[in-house]
């Protein structure tokens, strides 16, 4: 049409061409970050809690009421690993059955228009 001007691009067609910056942060990766942080210091609490249980049961020496305390507190640990195991389990199928991704609860990707 004006062709002494020349053409006129949307500056965000260059960089993203749904007119999107990266939608994939927020409150999504938010939560994603928050449920890794837990998992992980779960298990780290659980792994030193394992550790300290395993040491008091070495180092009882017959002494019932240590070892009482240190096969509870290693069953506890176990415990609480397969419950943190069995959550993200029946998250990945829950999430598989609803969406078809496993991870679409815990890493959700937002779609915006244009991108289908």
């Amino acid at each position: 049409m004006f062709s002494f001007i020349g053409p006129i691009n949307n500056p965000l067609d260059t960089v993203n061409p749904n007119g999107y910056g990266n939608v994939n942060t927020g409150l999504p990766q938010f939560i994603t970050n928050i449920v890794t942080v837990i998992f992980v210091g779960a298990g780290l609490y659980a792994f030193f809690n394992l550790m300290f249980a395993g040491f008091t049961y070495i180092t009882a020496y017959g002494d019932a009421k240590k070892l009482q305390a240190a096969v509870a507190s290693i069953n506890m640990s176990l415990l609480g690993l397969i419950i943190m195991v069995a959550a993200a389990a029946i998250t990945g199928i829950v999430s598989f059955i609803l969406f078809g991704s496993a991870t679409a609860i815990l890493s959700p990707e937002i779609i915006g228009p244009g991108s289908i």
